[in-house]
């Protein structure tokens, strides 16, 4: 099925690389209006822009930290001073910061579930305002098994993910009757930079685990994020599509 988008504005958190940038990327290629966010990697976020053709002039880049209520409240102000009312919105950004609990620094769990937990309270909430407004809207949060299953030494990880599943159903709830509909997109182990530090043997123990025998590709959670943007996914609301290869 080919979607279109036309007409439609996305925000995708933490749209310039990775599995966010296949989104974007996607978007784009249906004819979407794409406001992509990054938190640091500027040069990635120019580069992607660059590389659009065409494209790229219905792509906007804002550096925002999902994690900062300030600076979120801040970024919806100005999008909505340019008319940029959200028809969709993706919950993307995500940071890693392994290591089992017992060692692990309260830093490196705090930034975890800020990142993640926190920074899709503070987009959500504000996508659901402008939303609310023209009855309609898709928000999807990307996921983990993580959450599910839970992998030693990644415990922030996995209490943060868990958490944006139960947002997410209990979201789902409260604004089926304004239109928007709330779903989360679980992506198993993608080819990306997220896990492009892995040790090898920890690598292909990861693949073993996939009856597919290979990590995912950033484009096959892109198209399962498009079809729950979708105006087509109406009748799906607060549940968990898994891209894992059958994990």
């Amino acid at each position: 099925m080919k979607f279109d988008f036309t007409g439609q504005v996305a925000i995708v958190t933490g749209g310039t690389r990775g599995i966010g940038r296949a989104i974007s990327t996607a978007f784009l290629s249906a004819g979407g209006q794409v406001i992509a966010t990054y938190l640091e990697n500027e040069a990635a976020a120019v580069a992607f822009q660059s590389s659009l053709g065409e494209q790229s002039g219905r792509l906007s880049l804002f550096q925002v930290n999902v994690a900062d209520y300030q600076k979120v409240e801040d970024f919806y102000r100005e999008i909505d001073k340019q008319d940029l009312i959200p028809d969709v919105l993706v919950n993307n950004a995500g940071i890693r910061k392994d290591g089992v609990l017992a060692m692990m620094p309260p830093g490196d769990w705090s930034k975890v579930i800020a990142t993640h937990l926190d920074g899709t309270y503070n987009m959500t909430k504000f996508a659901i305002k402008a939303m609310i407004r023209k009855r309609y809207g898709r928000i999807i949060t990307i996921t983990s098994p993580v959450g599910k299953y839970g992998f030693a030494g990644q415990a922030n990880y996995a209490a943060a993910k868990a958490g944006q599943v139960g947002l997410t159903r209990a979201l789902s709830k409260e604004v089926a009757s304004r239109g928007i509909t709330v779903n989360c997109v679980s992506p198993g182990f993608i080819g990306t930079d997220l896990i492009a530090d892995l040790p090898e043997k920890q690598r292909q123990y990861y693949i073993d685990q996939v009856p597919l025998k290979r990590f995912g590709k950033p484009e096959e959670v892109a198209s399962c994020v498009l079809f729950l943007a979708s105006r087509e996914s109406e009748y799906i609301n607060g549940t968990t599509l898994e891209v894992t290869g059958g994990l």
